[in-house]
């Protein structure tokens, strides 16, 4: 069978939105219709299946249930219980392991004089869990669980108060906090009805979004190979050799400040770039229209356009670069004329 190859798409990460908690992956080109299928079933692998780290249930000294005061202490042992809940955790092995955590008053108790097992770190360090009395004191043991999405506490059958006072709490184990996707339409080459993928990933800084991406792609991947009936079709490979003989008709420069690069990108329309709006109108009304003609500007030269800020400047900067192109290269079109020239003859020949 001649399977026919399907395009393959670009990642890259938006660098003006990404931090520790919030990532904005960008996805391009894809099939028409692919958009909203991976970036739905993306969110709801996310939201669903990625592991994490959170506590389980706790002993607090002199207390053996939820709805007890604690001596010495303003909060009751439900709200140290609801204030546990919100302790963000990193378990770097995927074991269970054990915190602890003793203050005499008078004196705030946060999660930072929590301590931890070598592999679990507490993210929120700040996080208040009770404000202790002048003849109080607080002595609290943690066991700390990993698993997916949210557990609700494991009470033991039928034991009402457990022998070593231990209360259970529900868990909420994903570092995922929301997770929102949206699609655009993109061009490959004439073409104009290619999806663009924009998928937007918030942690509470458990996890990275990058690591919680490869995660759920990981996930998802492994689940669709167990509904294979019959061998894989290699739609990678095919669409590999596709892009591979595509490239092989393009005209590349061998020398000088283009090197490696298709020559008739060069006097192509700046459109191909597709910037934004702001900044596509302020190039052409500069007279900016092809792709030479912007490459051969310095910086200095770009901010003095009307309107253009350094913003602009910024987002040309990195979209020039993910052609492999920059600023001030300073190329000269009879010399790409001349390339094109040989190269078509060379072809003929």
């Amino acid at each position: 069978m001649n399977y026919k190859p399907l395009i393959l798409p670009k990642l890259s990460w938006n660098k003006q939105v990404s931090s520790d908690t919030t990532g904005e992956l960008i996805v391009q080109p894809l099939e028409p219709g692919f958009g909203i299928t991976l970036g739905n079933a993306l969110r709801r692998v996310l939201l669903s299946a990625v592991e994490g780290a959170a506590v389980t249930s706790v002993i607090i000294k002199g207390v053996n249930n939820e709805f007890s005061t604690i001596k010495g202490v303003i909060e009751d042992a439900l709200h140290v219980i609801l204030n546990i809940k919100q302790i963000v955790l990193k378990d770097t092995t995927g074991l269970p392991g054990k915190m602890s955590l003793y203050i005499k008053g008078p004196g705030v108790a946060k999660a930072s004089d929590i301590k931890t097992d070598s592999h679990i770190e507490i993210v929120n360090k700040d996080l208040v869990l009770a404000h202790i009395a002048v003849d109080g004191e607080l002595d609290i043991e943690f066991f700390v669980d990993t698993g997916r999405g949210y557990s609700p506490a494991n009470w033991p059958a039928g034991v009402s108060l457990q022998s070593d006072n231990r209360i259970y709490l529900d868990a909420m184990f994903s570092p995922i906090t929301r997770v929102e996707y949206h699609v655009e339409k993109t061009r490959v080459g004439q073409e104009i009805d290619y999806d663009k993928l924009i998928l937007t990933v918030y942690t509470n800084g458990a996890a990275s979004p990058q690591d919680a991406i490869h995660y759920g792609i990981s996930v998802l991947r492994t689940q669709l190979e167990n509904l294979l009936s019959a061998k894989e079709i290699p739609f990678n490979e095919i669409s590999k050799m596709s892009e591979e003989g595509a490239k092989k008709e393009q005209l590349f420069d061998v020398e000088g400040p283009t090197k490696g690069l298709p020559v008739d990108l060069f006097l192509k329309p700046i459109d191909e770039l597709e910037f934004s709006v702001r900044a596509h109108n302020c190039l052409i009304g500069a007279g900016i229209k092809r792709v030479i003609d912007l490459v051969n500007l310095g910086e200095e030269d770009v901010l003095k356009i009307k309107n253009f800020g350094r913003k602009s400047l910024r987002e040309v900067k990195e979209i020039l670069a993910a052609f492999g192109l920059h600023l001030g290269m300073n190329i000269k079109e009879l010399d790409l004329k001349k390339v094109i020239k040989e190269q078509e003859s060379g072809v003929k020949s």
